[in-house]
């Protein structure tokens, strides 16, 4: 009974804007469906369903999150009317060459997130709220064309031909582009949720080290053109179990960068300008509790995909050896955090020690190893 008070005061507590927010991502996902229904199979669709009421209860508790869906369903929308139906004019169209092609939006993502770690670092090093104030805003620009340019990237594969459109998750490129997004998500979570912007400079390093490689892969392996998926990708598996592993990883990411300041603060350098030990402390924790409980989710269905494309739920190949590792690492982290008070500066150099596995997991094992998810390779 309680209970169920509880979401009714929750749902009263909602107001006209909520409402309104939540019957525009409805409408959205019906016309979505009814336009490019005929492309999805029936998991498709009910991902596509679903995501209107996830969305919607985002939106509702953390209010940046319906401003940043609206933008991106306006500009998204303008680019794909554009296009007219023809990639060919991606290099014809003034706003498509130069912002909102999928290329050209994320290179303006790739600036952003640079000229945002510049400016963060400014704020922090001069004591300057300006600063970092703009660096934040930069930091949301970042976001904002960064999806752009995945939601727009989603189209033209679409436009290349029926059998090539993907979900764009597929390859490094993507993922490299969904792993900053994600990361500077859950920062720009934090950063209100605490009311600190000190934590920027740290954070944004990791995704500028992410589009310094990002860029690097597209000039030496012109990463950006648009390939069909590998028979072992064309799975509705994919659309799940990637954006559920790249939160573990980003939170992860981020958790670790935290552990970067602690260790700044506790050891007396920058010590008037970083957060509290106390906040820094609870962000840690909770980034890697949050990317945990996805990284296992990732996990179970990367089984089950295994099963459906292999035959078999696990098979000791390199990369699940190694996601294995990820996993038990960090459930360590939060078994001796939960049941032996795991604080200071052991947990953040742990999770330090936790992004190199990670980063290993993710790259090293397709540079050094090869196995069933060789399709990853560099």
């Amino acid at each position: 009974m309680e209970t169920s008070l509880t979401y009714q005061n929750y749902f009263q507590r909602r107001s006209a804007f909520d409402w309104i927010y939540a019957a525009l991502l409805c409408a959205g996902a019906f016309f979505a469906f009814h336009r490019y229904g005929q492309y999805m199979d029936i998991y498709e669709e009910a991902i596509l369903l679903l995501s209107a009421p996830t969305f919607a209860w985002l939106g509702w508790n953390w209010k940046p999150m319906r401003a940043l869906m609206i933008v991106l369903a306006v500009l998204s929308l303008f680019a794909i009317s554009q296009y007219a139906g023809s990639l060919d004019l991606a290099n014809k169209k003034f706003f498509l060459k130069y912002l909102l092609s999928s290329q050209s939006a994320i290179l303006w993502m790739s600036t952003f997130f640079v000229l945002s770690t510049l400016f963060y670092w400014g704020g922090l090093i001069l004591r300057s709220d300006f600063g970092a104030s703009v660096g934040s805003g930069l930091c949301w620009a970042a976001v904002v064309m960064g999806f752009t340019g995945l939601l727009v990237r989603w189209y033209e594969s679409y436009l290349i031909g029926p059998d090539v459109g993907h979900i764009p998750v597929s390859n490094l490129y993507e993922v490299f582009i969904l792993f900053s997004m994600i990361t500077a998500l859950f920062y720009l979570y934090y950063e209100e949720s605490y009311g600190t912007r000190q934590l920027g400079a740290f954070v944004l390093l990791v995704i500028s080290a992410a589009v310094a490689f990002l860029l690097w892969y597209t000039v030496s392996r012109d990463a950006a053109e648009i390939q069909p998926l590998v028979p072992a990708l064309q799975s509705w598996w994919m659309k799940i179990h990637v954006p559920a592993n790249f939160i573990g990883y980003g939170t992860f990411s981020l958790a670790a960068m935290v552990g970067v300041a602690y260790l700044f603060k506790s050891k007396g350098m920058l010590q008037d300008r970083l957060p509290s030990l106390e906040v820094l402390d609870d962000v840690m924790y909770k980034a890697i509790a949050v990317g945990f409980a996805f990284f296992t989710i990732a996990t179970i269905l990367g089984a089950l995909w295994a099963a459906e494309a292999w035959g078999g739920y696990w098979s000791w190949d390199p990369k699940e050896t190694w996601a294995l590792i990820v996993w038990l690492n960090y459930a360590a982290w939060l078994h001796m955090r939960l049941m032996k008070g795991l604080r200071g500066q052991v947990a953040a150099w742990w999770a330090i020690v936790g992004l190199l596995v990670t980063t290993f997991a993710f790259l090293g094992v397709n540079m050094f190893l090869s196995g069933l998810h060789s399709y990853g390779a560099l």
